[in-house]
């Protein structure tokens, strides 16, 4: 097919209007095991996503670890996309003190009568099948670069990986506008930064020799301590939830499952609301995109959150059971 896929980026201001959403959330609690589970509403789907509660097995890997990750996790695909489960993916392991990761499938190869979501979720799976592989195991961005080597699948994607070391420290790799926030006593003390081409049109991994690679990713290294919280998602989340109210659910929220939730939902209900000044709109408006000048002239202006898949994984710094 045409090596097109920077430019296949989907969305715009998509909530001028009032959108019905029929979507459902799924969430998962854990202490981080790893494994491969195909979930959906209605069809069968390929998901990297934790199990229930670690089992004494599972817990000993990481016995020798400092400090590791408690993990809760909610995905609400796009009220379109509710049938095959959105175009998200992600993952979360036990390797060492804990892997999570999120790719988001970029919507416009659709046009090209692609499924967008066959190349996030097959990242995701060589991401995780490669974590055993030494020069991958403790480099999120040499993960990244085996995962996307790996991957066969037509499309594109924005990807995310952050790696917990025994010692506490997190390795990130961000490559496009998938994000990361690390809350600390009530305040916000890290964040990624988006890249992108131009607004709406992100860096990402693809298929095509014209997309970017491990060596375009912004790598970030974080001393973390017991009871930071870790909060990461795809562009769903961060198109439609400032930081302060992250940092004020966090706060609020003592539970890693009910944080995940609670994000999940309230990125959902921005998502679908016209008069919400979402910080899309706040961008749109600042990149040059706005409404007509005779609108303005009567008071209004460009406002609406974004219909995206909403991927959400919180991981809460703990140490490891005995």
């Amino acid at each position: 097919m045409a090596a097109t896929p920077t430019a296949l980026v989907g969305g715009f201001i998509a909530s001028l209007s009032v959108v019905s959403q029929s979507s459902s959330s799924r969430f998962h609690p854990t202490c981080i095991p790893a494994e491969i589970h195909r979930h959906s509403n209605t069809k069968t789907s390929l998901y990297c996503v934790p199990h229930p509660p670690l089992s004494i097995s599972s817990r000993d890997q990481t016995s020798g670890s400092a400090l590791c990750l408690s993990v809760g996790t909610c995905l609400i695909p796009h009220p379109n996309k509710v049938d095959k489960g959105g175009e998200d993916a992600y993952l979360v392991s036990s390797y060492e003190g804990g892997v999570i990761a999120v790719a988001d499938g970029v919507s416009g190869w659709a046009e090209q009568n692609v499924d967008p979501s066959l190349f996030s979720r097959e990242l995701m799976t060589k991401a995780l099948s490669l974590l055993s592989v030494e020069k991958a195991s403790y480099d999120p961005q040499m993960l990244l670069k085996e995962a996307h080597a790996a991957t066969s699948s037509v499309g594109s994607a924005t990807a995310i990986i952050a790696m917990l070391d025994r010692e506490g420290i997190l390795k990130i790799a961000n490559v496009g506008d998938c994000g990361l926030r690390i809350i600390r006593n009530g305040k916000l003390v890290f964040s990624t930064s988006p890249q992108e081409h131009y607004f709406d049109c992100p860096y990402q991994l693809s298929s095509e020799v014209v997309g970017q690679t491990y060596l375009d990713a912004v790598v970030s290294t974080v001393e973390l301590m017991e009871q930071d919280t870790i909060v990461m998602g795809s562009d769903g989340l961060f198109d439609n939830v400032f930081d302060q109210e992250i940092v004020s659910i966090v706060t609020r929220c003592s539970d890693v499952i009910e944080t995940a939730k609670a994000l999940c939902d309230l990125a959902n209900q921005h998502s679908a609301d016209p008069s919400f000044d979402s910080p899309y709109s706040v961008e749109a408006r600042e990149r040059g995109f706005d409404i007509p000048l005779w609108k303005k002239i009567l008071g209004m202006k460009l406002t609406g959150g974004k219909l995206d898949d909403i991927t959400v994984i919180v991981g809460r710094v703990v140490k490891p059971e005995s």
